[in-house]
């Protein structure tokens, strides 16, 4: 979708909404146009900002994932294609993407306001990701959880079932990337320290964190079918 100039313009001074939609999974959404970038907002919660959502924005940095051999993701959770646009906007990398969205009003916006925009193949699947991961059988060389409602991860992806189910779609050499809140409320930042610690590492036991000033991107490399730390992470 072609956004006129002048809506970007005033997004610089104050943000400009584009769109506002209820659904059955997500009772408040916006789309907002905010220094020139598209964001989707749940409540309180930022789902997508093209390139300022700097939680992938930062780890991506850190990974140096245009250094790395990388084919093929999957993305659990899509909002409106932030991490697609950011990997070839700013990364310059076009990879084939495999999205799963649960909420078909959110997948409609991504193509209409973030994909449409790029060059990268984004084949959407509208599907419960717990589900997805069970029933696949596909291989990726990056997997990407990306899932909240609002600012919670649902509980059925912090369990270490599910984290095996991830580990068994990457293919030898595939990272894992795992984003979790991890802000000013002690006990979101306990709760994901707790996960971090007991769940992720219980089934990556060589994982790290990166930090990104308010969340946590849990991280796990599969090699020969373990995973590892990435010596300097």
């Amino acid at each position: 979708m072609k956004i006129p100039i002048w809506k970007k313009w005033l997004s610089h001074l104050t943000p400009v909404t584009l769109e506002e939609i209820a659904t059955e999974q997500n009772p408040e959404l916006s789309v907002v146009l905010s220094k020139g970038r598209v964001q989707l907002l749940s409540g309180d919660a930022i789902y997508s900002w093209d390139d300022l959502y700097k939680n992938f924005l930062v780890a991506f940095d850190r990974l140096k994932i245009d250094e790395r051999k990388i084919e093929d993701v999957l993305l659990l959770g899509l909002g409106l294609g932030s991490i697609p646009f950011m990997l070839e906007k700013v990364f310059h990398r076009r990879y084939h993407y495999t999205a799963i969205e649960w909420d078909e009003t959110v997948a409609h916006l991504a193509a209409k306001y973030t994909l449409s925009r790029l060059e990268s193949p984004v084949e959407i699947i509208t599907a419960d990701a717990e589900v997805f991961v069970q029933v696949t059988e596909e291989q990726f060389d990056m997997l990407i959880v990306d899932i909240f409602e609002d600012e919670i991860t649902p509980p059925q992806f912090c369990t270490e079932d599910f984290l095996n189910s991830c580990a068994e779609l990457l293919r030898p050499g595939g990272i894992l990337l795992f984003n979790r809140l991890h802000g000013e409320d002690v006990s979101v930042r306990q709760v994901t320290e707790r996960f971090f610690e007991r769940s992720f590492k219980n089934v990556f036991p060589e994982a790290w964190a990166i930090d990104t000033k308010g969340n946590w991107i849990l991280c796990a490399e599969v090699l020969r079918d373990k995973a590892y730390l990435l010596n300097g992470f």
